[in-house]
Protein backbone atom coordinates (compact mmCIF):
# COMPACT_ATOMS: atom_id res chain seq x y z
CA UNK A 1 0.00 0.00 0.00
CA UNK A 2 3.24 2.51 0.26
CA UNK A 3 3.56 1.68 -3.48
CA UNK A 4 2.59 5.26 -5.86
CA UNK A 5 -0.20 4.46 -7.54
CA UNK A 6 0.53 4.62 -10.65
CA UNK A 7 -2.09 2.97 -12.39
CA UNK A 8 -5.87 3.43 -11.91
CA UNK A 9 -8.86 1.24 -13.11
CA UNK A 10 -12.13 2.90 -12.91
CA UNK A 11 -15.13 0.70 -13.43
CA UNK A 12 -18.13 1.70 -14.60
CA UNK A 13 -17.80 4.40 -17.11
CA UNK A 14 -21.18 6.75 -16.41
CA UNK A 15 -21.17 10.08 -16.19
CA UNK A 16 -19.10 9.56 -12.75
CA UNK A 17 -16.36 6.87 -13.64
CA UNK A 18 -15.95 9.22 -17.18
CA UNK A 19 -15.03 12.04 -15.07
CA UNK A 20 -12.82 10.57 -12.54
CA UNK A 21 -11.17 8.84 -15.41
CA UNK A 22 -10.12 12.05 -17.24
CA UNK A 23 -8.80 13.25 -14.25
CA UNK A 24 -6.71 11.03 -13.45
CA UNK A 25 -5.11 10.71 -17.22
CA UNK A 26 -4.96 14.59 -16.92
CA UNK A 27 -2.77 14.42 -13.70
CA UNK A 28 -0.47 11.41 -15.43
CA UNK A 29 -2.04 8.33 -14.53
CA UNK A 30 -2.32 5.04 -16.58
CA UNK A 31 -6.28 4.83 -16.87
CA UNK A 32 -8.22 1.28 -17.36
CA UNK A 33 -11.59 2.15 -17.77
CA UNK A 34 -13.78 -1.14 -17.53
CA UNK A 35 -17.51 -1.07 -18.46
CA UNK A 36 -19.52 -3.84 -19.84
CA UNK A 37 -21.01 -2.45 -21.82
CA UNK A 38 -18.77 -1.49 -25.12
CA UNK A 39 -21.03 1.87 -26.39
CA UNK A 40 -20.00 3.03 -22.54
CA UNK A 41 -16.97 2.51 -22.86
CA UNK A 42 -16.67 4.16 -26.56
CA UNK A 43 -19.04 7.22 -25.06
CA UNK A 44 -15.97 7.36 -22.41
CA UNK A 45 -13.34 7.76 -24.83
CA UNK A 46 -15.46 10.06 -27.20
CA UNK A 47 -16.04 12.06 -24.14
CA UNK A 48 -12.45 12.55 -23.11
CA UNK A 49 -11.69 13.57 -26.84
CA UNK A 50 -14.21 16.13 -26.23
CA UNK A 51 -12.77 18.01 -23.02
CA UNK A 52 -9.41 17.70 -24.41
CA UNK A 53 -10.13 19.14 -27.78
CA UNK A 54 -11.83 22.13 -25.79
CA UNK A 55 -8.80 22.49 -23.65
CA UNK A 56 -6.18 22.94 -26.69
CA UNK A 57 -9.23 25.51 -28.21
CA UNK A 58 -8.41 27.42 -24.29
CA UNK A 59 -4.78 26.80 -24.73
CA UNK A 60 -5.06 25.04 -21.19
CA UNK A 61 -3.19 22.63 -22.66
CA UNK A 62 -1.12 21.70 -25.96
CA UNK A 63 -2.02 18.99 -28.90
CA UNK A 64 0.96 17.10 -28.03
CA UNK A 65 -0.38 16.80 -23.96
CA UNK A 66 -3.88 15.99 -25.36
CA UNK A 67 -2.57 13.17 -27.34
CA UNK A 68 -0.42 11.96 -24.24
CA UNK A 69 -3.84 12.37 -22.17
CA UNK A 70 -5.28 10.11 -24.31
CA UNK A 71 -2.96 7.63 -25.03
CA UNK A 72 -2.66 7.07 -21.27
CA UNK A 73 -6.86 6.06 -20.98
CA UNK A 74 -7.77 2.40 -22.29
CA UNK A 75 -11.10 1.27 -22.08
CA UNK A 76 -11.87 -2.76 -21.21
CA UNK A 77 -15.06 -4.76 -21.03
CA UNK A 78 -13.80 -7.58 -18.58
CA UNK A 79 -12.85 -7.41 -15.20
CA UNK A 80 -9.43 -8.95 -16.02
CA UNK A 81 -7.86 -5.83 -16.86
CA UNK A 82 -7.87 -4.22 -13.75
CA UNK A 83 -4.72 -7.20 -12.46
CA UNK A 84 -1.99 -4.25 -12.85
CA UNK A 85 -3.67 -1.70 -11.00
CA UNK A 86 -2.49 -0.37 -8.10
CA UNK A 87 -5.76 1.59 -7.18
CA UNK A 88 -9.33 0.33 -8.09
CA UNK A 89 -12.28 2.98 -8.24
CA UNK A 90 -15.64 1.19 -8.52
CA UNK A 91 -18.59 3.63 -9.36
CA UNK A 92 -21.06 1.12 -11.03
CA UNK A 93 -24.87 1.95 -10.35
CA UNK A 94 -26.05 2.05 -6.37
CA UNK A 95 -26.61 -1.33 -5.81
CA UNK A 96 -25.25 -2.97 -3.03
CA UNK A 97 -25.73 -6.46 -4.52
CA UNK A 98 -24.08 -5.44 -7.84
CA UNK A 99 -21.39 -3.48 -5.97
CA UNK A 100 -20.79 -6.66 -3.84
CA UNK A 101 -20.20 -9.05 -6.63
CA UNK A 102 -17.49 -6.30 -8.21
CA UNK A 103 -15.32 -6.30 -4.96
CA UNK A 104 -16.01 -10.12 -4.68
CA UNK A 105 -14.59 -10.36 -8.47
CA UNK A 106 -11.56 -7.77 -7.67
CA UNK A 107 -10.52 -9.77 -4.56
CA UNK A 108 -9.73 -12.74 -6.98
CA UNK A 109 -7.81 -10.42 -9.85
CA UNK A 110 -5.77 -7.84 -8.28
CA UNK A 111 -2.48 -7.92 -6.32
CA UNK A 112 -2.61 -8.07 -2.88
CA UNK A 113 -1.17 -4.73 -2.33
CA UNK A 114 -3.69 -2.88 -4.50
CA UNK A 115 -6.01 -0.72 -2.75
CA UNK A 116 -9.88 -0.91 -3.74
CA UNK A 117 -12.12 1.95 -3.52
CA UNK A 118 -16.17 2.70 -3.97
CA UNK A 119 -17.30 5.88 -5.18
CA UNK A 120 -20.91 4.69 -3.11
CA UNK A 121 -22.38 7.79 -1.57
CA UNK A 122 -25.27 5.61 0.17
CA UNK A 123 -24.12 2.62 0.86
CA UNK A 124 -22.16 0.82 3.55
CA UNK A 125 -18.22 0.60 2.82
CA UNK A 126 -18.07 -1.38 6.07
CA UNK A 127 -20.15 -3.64 5.04
CA UNK A 128 -18.18 -3.83 1.29
CA UNK A 129 -15.36 -4.36 3.58
CA UNK A 130 -16.11 -6.94 5.70
CA UNK A 131 -16.88 -9.30 2.33
CA UNK A 132 -13.57 -8.57 1.22
CA UNK A 133 -10.56 -10.96 1.51
CA UNK A 134 -8.96 -7.66 2.09
CA UNK A 135 -11.05 -5.61 4.28
CA UNK A 136 -7.75 -3.65 5.29
CA UNK A 137 -7.58 -2.63 1.72
CA UNK A 138 -11.13 -1.31 0.91
CA UNK A 139 -12.26 2.32 1.50
CA UNK A 140 -14.62 4.47 -0.09
CA UNK A 141 -13.34 7.97 -2.13
CA UNK A 142 -16.15 9.72 -2.70
CA UNK A 143 -15.87 12.15 -6.12
CA UNK A 144 -18.46 14.85 -6.48
CA UNK A 145 -19.93 15.45 -10.29
CA UNK A 146 -18.85 16.77 -12.52
CA UNK A 147 -15.46 15.22 -11.01
CA UNK A 148 -13.13 17.33 -13.72
CA UNK A 149 -14.19 20.62 -11.96
CA UNK A 150 -15.07 19.98 -8.12
CA UNK A 151 -12.24 20.66 -5.74
CA UNK A 152 -14.33 17.58 -2.83
CA UNK A 153 -13.07 14.19 -2.52
CA UNK A 154 -14.16 12.73 0.53
CA UNK A 155 -11.73 9.50 1.69
CA UNK A 156 -13.97 7.28 3.70
CA UNK A 157 -12.41 4.45 6.08
CA UNK A 158 -13.95 2.11 8.17
CA UNK A 159 -13.02 0.38 11.39
CA UNK A 160 -11.28 -2.18 9.32
CA UNK A 161 -8.81 0.22 6.98
CA UNK A 162 -5.89 0.18 7.55
CA UNK A 163 -4.21 3.68 7.60
CA UNK A 164 -1.48 3.27 4.68
CA UNK A 165 -4.44 3.03 2.62
CA UNK A 166 -6.26 6.02 3.56
CA UNK A 167 -3.19 7.93 3.35
CA UNK A 168 -1.55 6.73 -0.11
CA UNK A 169 -5.71 7.76 -2.02
CA UNK A 170 -5.24 11.39 0.16
CA UNK A 171 -1.98 11.47 -1.32
CA UNK A 172 -3.43 10.45 -4.67
CA UNK A 173 -6.04 13.12 -4.03
CA UNK A 174 -3.76 16.49 -3.39
CA UNK A 175 -1.79 15.48 -6.24
CA UNK A 176 -4.80 15.29 -8.84
CA UNK A 177 -5.52 19.06 -7.63
CA UNK A 178 -8.01 17.94 -5.21
CA UNK A 179 -9.20 18.37 -1.55
CA UNK A 180 -9.82 15.47 0.58
CA UNK A 181 -11.47 15.33 3.70
CA UNK A 182 -11.15 12.44 5.80
CA UNK A 183 -14.48 10.96 7.28
CA UNK A 184 -16.04 7.87 8.82
CA UNK A 185 -18.75 5.20 7.30
CA UNK A 186 -22.37 6.49 7.63
CA UNK A 187 -24.65 7.25 4.67
CA UNK A 188 -24.11 10.48 3.01
CA UNK A 189 -20.85 11.33 4.64
CA UNK A 190 -20.74 14.97 5.04
CA UNK A 191 -21.70 16.66 2.03
CA UNK A 192 -24.48 14.45 0.81
CA UNK A 193 -25.70 13.80 4.05
CA UNK A 194 -26.06 17.10 4.96
CA UNK A 195 -27.13 17.90 0.89
CA UNK A 196 -30.13 15.22 0.58
CA UNK A 197 -31.88 16.23 3.79
CA UNK A 198 -32.09 19.66 2.60
CA UNK A 199 -33.39 18.55 -0.58
CA UNK A 200 -35.64 15.99 0.60
CA UNK A 201 -37.43 18.68 2.54
CA UNK A 202 -37.65 21.04 -0.24
CA UNK A 203 -39.31 17.76 -2.55
CA UNK A 204 -41.78 17.80 0.37
CA UNK A 205 -42.80 21.23 0.15
CA UNK A 206 -43.30 21.29 -3.76
CA UNK A 207 -45.61 17.70 -2.94
CA UNK A 208 -47.45 19.46 -0.21
CA UNK A 209 -48.20 22.47 -2.67
CA UNK A 210 -46.54 25.11 -0.53
CA UNK A 211 -45.12 26.93 -3.16
CA UNK A 212 -44.22 25.94 -6.96
CA UNK A 213 -40.83 24.34 -8.29
CA UNK A 214 -39.63 27.41 -9.49
CA UNK A 215 -40.76 30.04 -6.64
CA UNK A 216 -39.00 27.24 -4.29
CA UNK A 217 -35.70 26.49 -6.47
CA UNK A 218 -35.16 31.08 -7.05
CA UNK A 219 -35.97 31.37 -3.30
CA UNK A 220 -33.00 29.17 -2.36
CA UNK A 221 -30.90 30.82 -5.11
CA UNK A 222 -31.80 34.66 -4.64
CA UNK A 223 -32.39 33.73 -0.82
CA UNK A 224 -29.34 31.97 -0.03
CA UNK A 225 -26.52 32.39 -3.12
CA UNK A 226 -26.71 28.83 -4.11
CA UNK A 227 -25.65 27.72 -7.59
CA UNK A 228 -28.89 25.56 -8.63
CA UNK A 229 -32.48 25.38 -6.85
CA UNK A 230 -32.86 22.15 -5.01
CA UNK A 231 -35.54 20.78 -7.60
CA UNK A 232 -32.98 21.78 -10.22
CA UNK A 233 -30.66 19.71 -8.51
CA UNK A 234 -32.75 16.58 -8.26
CA UNK A 235 -33.31 16.53 -11.43
CA UNK A 236 -29.65 16.76 -12.38
CA UNK A 237 -28.61 13.92 -9.49
CA UNK A 238 -31.50 12.05 -10.64
CA UNK A 239 -34.46 11.18 -8.43
CA UNK A 240 -34.20 7.37 -8.15
CA UNK A 241 -30.53 8.10 -6.89
CA UNK A 242 -31.78 10.45 -4.28
CA UNK A 243 -34.15 8.42 -3.28
CA UNK A 244 -31.98 5.51 -2.94
CA UNK A 245 -29.09 7.95 -0.60
CA UNK A 246 -32.01 8.73 0.85
CA UNK A 247 -33.48 5.03 2.09
CA UNK A 248 -29.78 4.46 3.32
CA UNK A 249 -29.57 7.89 5.37
CA UNK A 250 -33.18 6.71 6.83
CA UNK A 251 -32.49 3.10 7.43
CA UNK A 252 -28.95 4.19 9.62
CA UNK A 253 -30.68 7.91 11.44
CA UNK A 254 -34.64 6.71 11.47
CA UNK A 255 -34.81 10.42 11.30
CA UNK A 256 -38.14 11.69 9.87
CA UNK A 257 -36.40 14.27 7.77
CA UNK A 258 -34.23 11.54 5.86
CA UNK A 259 -37.99 9.27 4.94
CA UNK A 260 -37.79 9.96 1.49
CA UNK A 261 -41.03 12.38 0.19
CA UNK A 262 -43.64 10.19 -1.59
CA UNK A 263 -43.06 11.90 -4.47
CA UNK A 264 -39.65 10.95 -5.21
CA UNK A 265 -40.77 7.34 -5.35
CA UNK A 266 -44.08 8.29 -7.53
CA UNK A 267 -41.68 9.78 -10.07
CA UNK A 268 -38.99 7.35 -9.79
CA UNK A 269 -41.28 4.55 -10.36
CA UNK A 270 -42.89 6.35 -13.37
CA UNK A 271 -39.31 6.76 -14.29
CA UNK A 272 -39.21 10.77 -14.73
CA UNK A 273 -35.83 10.46 -12.75
CA UNK A 274 -34.63 14.19 -13.77
CA UNK A 275 -32.29 15.01 -16.69
CA UNK A 276 -31.45 11.73 -17.79
CA UNK A 277 -34.67 10.65 -18.90
CA UNK A 278 -36.08 14.52 -19.71
CA UNK A 279 -38.81 14.71 -17.19
CA UNK A 280 -38.30 15.11 -13.36
CA UNK A 281 -39.52 17.39 -11.56
CA UNK A 282 -39.32 19.88 -14.83
CA UNK A 283 -39.38 18.85 -18.34
CA UNK A 284 -36.43 18.92 -20.97
CA UNK A 285 -36.24 19.42 -23.97
CA UNK A 286 -34.65 16.01 -24.43
CA UNK A 287 -33.52 13.01 -22.51
CA UNK A 288 -29.93 14.21 -20.81
CA UNK A 289 -30.42 18.12 -21.45
CA UNK A 290 -30.71 20.51 -19.42
CA UNK A 291 -32.60 23.03 -21.31
CA UNK A 292 -36.02 23.28 -19.63
CA UNK A 293 -38.95 23.46 -21.31
CA UNK A 294 -42.54 24.38 -20.72
CA UNK A 295 -45.37 22.13 -19.61
CA UNK A 296 -48.95 21.78 -17.95
CA UNK A 297 -47.28 23.02 -14.85
CA UNK A 298 -45.41 25.99 -16.05
CA UNK A 299 -47.27 28.80 -14.93
CA UNK A 300 -49.34 31.31 -18.04
CA UNK A 301 -48.96 35.04 -18.50
CA UNK A 302 -52.18 35.09 -18.20
CA UNK A 303 -52.40 33.94 -14.16
CA UNK A 304 -52.34 36.97 -11.73
CA UNK A 305 -54.68 39.19 -13.69
CA UNK A 306 -55.93 40.53 -10.42
CA UNK A 307 -54.69 44.18 -10.63
CA UNK A 308 -53.26 45.85 -7.76
CA UNK A 309 -54.12 49.17 -5.82
CA UNK A 310 -51.67 51.90 -6.93
CA UNK A 311 -48.75 52.82 -4.50
CA UNK A 312 -47.23 56.35 -4.47
CA UNK A 313 -45.51 56.76 -1.18
CA UNK A 314 -44.39 54.15 1.26
CA UNK A 315 -43.91 53.92 5.12
CA UNK A 316 -41.14 51.97 6.98
CA UNK A 317 -41.20 51.59 10.58
CA UNK A 318 -38.30 50.64 12.65
CA UNK A 319 -34.59 52.00 12.51
CA UNK A 320 -32.73 49.18 12.13
CA UNK A 321 -30.27 48.14 9.61
CA UNK A 322 -33.26 46.00 7.92
CA UNK A 323 -35.79 48.98 8.35
CA UNK A 324 -32.93 51.45 6.34
CA UNK A 325 -32.17 48.87 4.40
CA UNK A 326 -36.05 48.59 2.66
CA UNK A 327 -36.26 52.15 3.14
CA UNK A 328 -33.14 52.65 0.59
CA UNK A 329 -34.72 49.79 -2.26
CA UNK A 330 -38.02 51.73 -2.11
CA UNK A 331 -36.34 55.28 -2.53
CA UNK A 332 -33.85 54.48 -5.01
CA UNK A 333 -37.19 52.98 -6.73
CA UNK A 334 -38.64 56.94 -7.16
CA UNK A 335 -41.07 56.46 -4.53
CA UNK A 336 -41.40 58.87 -1.30
CA UNK A 337 -40.66 57.28 2.07
CA UNK A 338 -41.69 58.12 5.33
CA UNK A 339 -38.75 56.29 7.70
CA UNK A 340 -40.49 56.17 11.18
CA UNK A 341 -38.73 55.08 14.64
CA UNK A 342 -39.49 55.67 18.16
CA UNK A 343 -37.84 59.17 18.24
CA UNK A 344 -36.79 61.86 15.25
CA UNK A 345 -33.21 61.26 16.33
CA UNK A 346 -33.62 57.88 15.79
CA UNK A 347 -34.77 58.06 12.26
CA UNK A 348 -32.43 60.58 11.33
CA UNK A 349 -30.03 58.10 12.21
CA UNK A 350 -31.15 55.39 10.05
CA UNK A 351 -31.60 57.83 7.01
CA UNK A 352 -27.48 58.76 7.65
CA UNK A 353 -26.97 55.07 7.44
CA UNK A 354 -28.54 55.03 4.11
CA UNK A 355 -26.63 58.38 2.78
CA UNK A 356 -23.64 56.28 3.59
CA UNK A 357 -24.42 53.35 1.99
CA UNK A 358 -25.61 55.59 -0.90
CA UNK A 359 -21.98 56.95 -0.83
CA UNK A 360 -20.38 53.43 -0.93
CA UNK A 361 -21.83 53.45 -4.27
CA UNK A 362 -20.89 56.61 -5.39
CA UNK A 363 -17.82 55.72 -4.62
CA UNK A 364 -17.96 52.41 -6.72
CA UNK A 365 -19.38 53.98 -9.54
CA UNK A 366 -23.33 51.84 -9.03
CA UNK A 367 -24.51 55.47 -9.09
CA UNK A 368 -24.10 59.43 -9.64
CA UNK A 369 -23.89 61.74 -6.75
CA UNK A 370 -27.21 63.31 -8.36
CA UNK A 371 -29.11 60.15 -8.42
CA UNK A 372 -27.47 59.79 -4.74
CA UNK A 373 -28.98 63.22 -3.17
CA UNK A 374 -32.65 62.54 -5.28
CA UNK A 375 -32.94 59.54 -3.61
CA UNK A 376 -31.54 60.80 -0.01
CA UNK A 377 -34.62 63.76 -0.67
CA UNK A 378 -37.30 60.98 -1.00
CA UNK A 379 -36.40 59.98 2.61
CA UNK A 380 -38.54 61.83 4.88
CA UNK A 381 -37.70 60.84 8.97
CA UNK A 382 -40.34 60.91 11.48
CA UNK A 383 -40.06 60.16 15.13
CA UNK A 384 -44.35 59.00 15.27
CA UNK A 385 -46.40 56.69 13.32
CA UNK A 386 -48.98 59.31 12.53
CA UNK A 387 -46.46 60.32 9.70
CA UNK A 388 -47.99 57.08 8.21
CA UNK A 389 -51.17 58.87 7.91
CA UNK A 390 -51.21 59.08 3.90
CA UNK A 391 -48.61 56.73 2.59
CA UNK A 392 -50.37 54.06 0.42
CA UNK A 393 -47.75 50.71 1.55
CA UNK A 394 -46.84 50.55 5.60
CA UNK A 395 -43.98 48.13 5.73
CA UNK A 396 -42.98 46.86 9.48
CA UNK A 397 -38.96 45.99 10.02
CA UNK A 398 -39.15 46.22 14.02
CA UNK A 399 -38.18 44.05 16.62
CA UNK A 400 -38.85 40.19 16.46
CA UNK A 401 -41.50 40.01 18.90
CA UNK A 402 -44.94 39.33 18.32
CA UNK A 403 -45.74 41.59 20.94
CA UNK A 404 -43.95 44.15 19.99
CA UNK A 405 -45.33 44.01 16.07
CA UNK A 406 -48.97 43.05 16.84
CA UNK A 407 -49.09 46.61 19.23
CA UNK A 408 -48.10 48.59 16.52
CA UNK A 409 -50.19 46.97 13.63
CA UNK A 410 -52.72 47.74 16.13
CA UNK A 411 -51.21 51.34 15.78
CA UNK A 412 -51.38 51.38 12.18
CA UNK A 413 -54.33 50.12 11.47
CA UNK A 414 -55.96 53.22 13.27
CA UNK A 415 -53.42 55.74 11.82
CA UNK A 416 -53.01 54.58 8.04
CA UNK A 417 -56.04 55.38 5.48
CA UNK A 418 -58.39 53.06 4.49
CA UNK A 419 -57.09 50.70 1.13
CA UNK A 420 -53.46 51.04 2.42
CA UNK A 421 -51.34 47.67 2.31
CA UNK A 422 -49.61 46.85 5.66
CA UNK A 423 -46.79 44.95 5.55
CA UNK A 424 -44.63 42.44 8.30
CA UNK A 425 -41.03 41.87 6.82
CA UNK A 426 -41.19 38.74 10.14
CA UNK A 427 -39.30 36.27 9.14
CA UNK A 428 -40.41 33.38 11.60
CA UNK A 429 -43.55 35.23 13.08
CA UNK A 430 -47.18 34.19 12.21
CA UNK A 431 -48.28 37.12 9.87
CA UNK A 432 -51.96 35.95 10.45
CA UNK A 433 -51.19 37.43 14.02
CA UNK A 434 -50.16 40.88 12.92
CA UNK A 435 -52.97 40.76 11.08
CA UNK A 436 -55.67 39.79 13.81
CA UNK A 437 -54.54 42.64 15.76
CA UNK A 438 -56.29 45.34 12.95
CA UNK A 439 -59.48 45.60 12.00
CA UNK A 440 -58.62 45.23 8.52
CA UNK A 441 -56.96 41.72 8.05
CA UNK A 442 -57.14 41.67 4.29
CA UNK A 443 -55.15 44.23 3.90
CA UNK A 444 -52.37 42.45 5.97
CA UNK A 445 -49.55 40.57 3.89
CA UNK A 446 -45.65 39.16 4.91
CA UNK A 447 -43.22 40.95 2.35
CA UNK A 448 -39.82 39.36 3.73
CA UNK A 449 -36.70 41.02 2.39
CA UNK A 450 -33.22 39.28 2.97
CA UNK A 451 -30.29 41.00 4.53
CA UNK A 452 -28.73 43.37 3.18
CA UNK A 453 -32.52 44.39 1.51
CA UNK A 454 -30.62 47.13 -0.64
CA UNK A 455 -28.37 44.14 -2.29
CA UNK A 456 -31.02 40.34 -2.03
CA UNK A 457 -32.72 40.11 -4.66
CA UNK A 458 -35.34 37.75 -2.83
CA UNK A 459 -38.62 38.82 -1.67
CA UNK A 460 -40.73 36.22 0.16
CA UNK A 461 -44.44 37.35 -0.47
CA UNK A 462 -46.44 35.66 2.45
CA UNK A 463 -50.37 35.51 2.02
CA UNK A 464 -52.67 34.56 5.05
CA UNK A 465 -55.89 32.95 4.76
CA UNK A 466 -57.21 36.18 4.91
CA UNK A 467 -55.20 38.29 2.64
CA UNK A 468 -57.15 39.61 -0.44
CA UNK A 469 -56.38 38.60 -3.93
CA UNK A 470 -55.78 42.85 -4.37
CA UNK A 471 -53.41 43.23 -1.66
CA UNK A 472 -51.46 39.88 -3.10
CA UNK A 473 -51.16 41.78 -6.31
CA UNK A 474 -50.43 44.92 -5.02
CA UNK A 475 -47.74 43.61 -3.18
CA UNK A 476 -45.71 41.21 -6.24
CA UNK A 477 -46.24 44.27 -8.52
CA UNK A 478 -44.36 46.57 -6.06
CA UNK A 479 -41.69 43.96 -5.59
CA UNK A 480 -41.17 43.70 -9.13
CA UNK A 481 -41.14 47.59 -9.39
CA UNK A 482 -37.98 47.87 -6.94
CA UNK A 483 -36.21 45.13 -9.14
CA UNK A 484 -36.75 42.19 -6.53
CA UNK A 485 -37.36 39.03 -6.98
CA UNK A 486 -40.97 37.75 -5.54
CA UNK A 487 -41.33 34.11 -4.41
CA UNK A 488 -45.45 33.48 -3.24
CA UNK A 489 -45.51 30.64 -0.20
CA UNK A 490 -48.05 30.51 2.73
CA UNK A 491 -48.18 31.81 6.57
CA UNK A 492 -46.15 29.14 8.14
CA UNK A 493 -43.01 28.79 10.07
CA UNK A 494 -39.42 29.50 8.16
CA UNK A 495 -41.35 30.12 5.00
CA UNK A 496 -39.52 28.68 2.28
CA UNK A 497 -35.76 29.77 2.78
CA UNK A 498 -35.38 29.53 6.80
CA UNK A 499 -37.68 25.76 6.51
CA UNK A 500 -35.44 25.14 3.92
CA UNK A 501 -31.70 26.28 5.78
CA UNK A 502 -32.42 25.83 9.58
CA UNK A 503 -32.55 22.26 9.70
CA UNK A 504 -29.60 22.08 7.38
CA UNK A 505 -27.75 24.38 9.94
CA UNK A 506 -29.11 22.13 12.63
CA UNK A 507 -28.04 18.92 10.93
CA UNK A 508 -24.49 20.46 10.43
CA UNK A 509 -24.26 21.15 13.91
CA UNK A 510 -25.59 17.59 15.28
CA UNK A 511 -22.14 16.29 12.62
CA UNK A 512 -19.70 18.31 15.34
CA UNK A 513 -21.46 17.02 18.66
CA UNK A 514 -21.53 13.35 17.62
CA UNK A 515 -17.74 14.27 16.81
CA UNK A 516 -18.10 12.83 12.82
CA UNK A 517 -16.48 15.54 11.48
CA UNK A 518 -14.73 18.72 11.95
CA UNK A 519 -15.89 22.44 11.79
CA UNK A 520 -13.09 22.82 8.99
CA UNK A 521 -14.24 19.95 7.66
CA UNK A 522 -17.71 20.11 7.11
CA UNK A 523 -17.38 23.59 6.12
CA UNK A 524 -15.05 22.40 3.46
CA UNK A 525 -17.45 20.08 1.91
CA UNK A 526 -19.91 22.20 1.92
CA UNK A 527 -18.63 24.48 -0.03
CA UNK A 528 -16.66 22.12 -2.30
CA UNK A 529 -18.97 19.71 -2.56
CA UNK A 530 -21.97 21.38 -2.82
CA UNK A 531 -20.78 25.06 -4.31
CA UNK A 532 -22.35 26.73 -1.37
CA UNK A 533 -21.11 30.18 -0.96
CA UNK A 534 -20.47 29.72 2.86
CA UNK A 535 -19.47 26.44 5.20
CA UNK A 536 -22.55 25.87 7.85
CA UNK A 537 -20.43 27.02 10.79
CA UNK A 538 -19.60 30.50 8.52
CA UNK A 539 -23.50 31.39 8.17
CA UNK A 540 -24.13 30.43 11.48
CA UNK A 541 -21.66 32.65 13.10
CA UNK A 542 -23.01 35.52 10.54
CA UNK A 543 -26.41 35.43 11.26
CA UNK A 544 -26.14 34.75 14.76
CA UNK A 545 -26.79 31.93 17.34
CA UNK A 546 -29.55 33.51 19.19
CA UNK A 547 -31.14 34.23 16.10
CA UNK A 548 -30.79 30.95 14.42
CA UNK A 549 -31.80 28.97 17.74
CA UNK A 550 -35.30 31.02 17.70
CA UNK A 551 -35.91 30.34 14.39
CA UNK A 552 -35.45 26.43 15.43
CA UNK A 553 -37.39 26.77 17.94
CA UNK A 554 -40.39 28.30 16.16
CA UNK A 555 -39.71 25.35 13.36
CA UNK A 556 -40.02 22.82 16.03
CA UNK A 557 -43.14 24.01 17.59
CA UNK A 558 -44.76 24.67 14.11
CA UNK A 559 -44.12 20.97 12.71
CA UNK A 560 -43.57 19.19 15.95
CA UNK A 561 -40.79 16.89 14.12
CA UNK A 562 -38.20 15.75 16.75
CA UNK A 563 -35.86 15.86 13.88
CA UNK A 564 -36.15 19.84 14.15
CA UNK A 565 -35.25 19.99 17.36
CA UNK A 566 -32.47 22.44 17.79
CA UNK A 567 -29.02 20.81 18.96
CA UNK A 568 -28.02 20.93 22.30
CA UNK A 569 -24.68 22.49 21.30
CA UNK A 570 -26.47 25.28 19.69
CA UNK A 571 -28.53 25.87 22.76
CA UNK A 572 -25.14 25.19 25.14
CA UNK A 573 -23.30 27.69 23.32
CA UNK A 574 -26.55 30.67 23.45
CA UNK A 575 -26.37 30.41 27.17
CA UNK A 576 -23.39 30.67 27.45
CA UNK A 577 -23.22 34.04 25.52
CA UNK A 578 -21.32 32.71 22.35
CA UNK A 579 -23.73 34.00 19.23
CA UNK A 580 -20.90 34.20 16.72
CA UNK A 581 -19.38 37.21 15.01
CA UNK A 582 -21.34 39.89 17.00
CA UNK A 583 -19.53 38.89 20.73
CA UNK A 584 -16.11 37.50 19.03
CA UNK A 585 -17.18 33.62 19.51
CA UNK A 586 -19.73 31.14 18.20
CA UNK A 587 -18.69 28.14 16.71
CA UNK A 588 -15.65 30.10 16.21
CA UNK A 589 -13.58 32.83 17.83
CA UNK A 590 -12.82 36.12 16.15
CA UNK A 591 -10.91 39.35 16.49
CA UNK A 592 -12.26 41.97 18.49
CA UNK A 593 -12.69 45.21 16.51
Amino acid sequence: MDTPLNTVAVVGLGTMGTGIAEVLARAGREVIGIDISEPAARQAVACLEASTARAVARERITEEERRDVLARFRTFTDLQAAADADLVIEVVPESYELKQQVFAALDAIVAPTAILATGTNALSVTRLAAESSHPERVLGLHFFNPAPAMKLVEVVSSVLTAPPAVDAVTRLALELGKEPVAVGDRPGFVADGLLFGYLNQAAAMYEAKYASREDIDAAMKLGCGLPMGPLELLDLIGIDTARTVLEAMYTASHDRLHAPAPILGQLAEAGLTGRKSGRGFYSYEAPGSAVVVADAQTRSTAEGTTVGRPVRSVGVAGSGTMASGIAEVFAKAGYDVVLAARSLEKAETAKSRIAKSLSRSVDKGRMTAEARDETLARISPAGALESFAEVDLAVEAVAEDLEVKAQLFASLDKICKPGAVLATTTSSLPVVACARATSRPQDVIGMHFFNPAPAMKLVEVVRTVLTSDEVHATVREITTKVRKHPVDCGDRAGFIVNALLFPYLNNAIKMVQEHYASLDDIDAAMKLGGGYPMGPFELLDVVGLDVSLAIEKVLHAEFRDPGLAPAPLLEHLVAAGCLGRKTGRGFREYARR
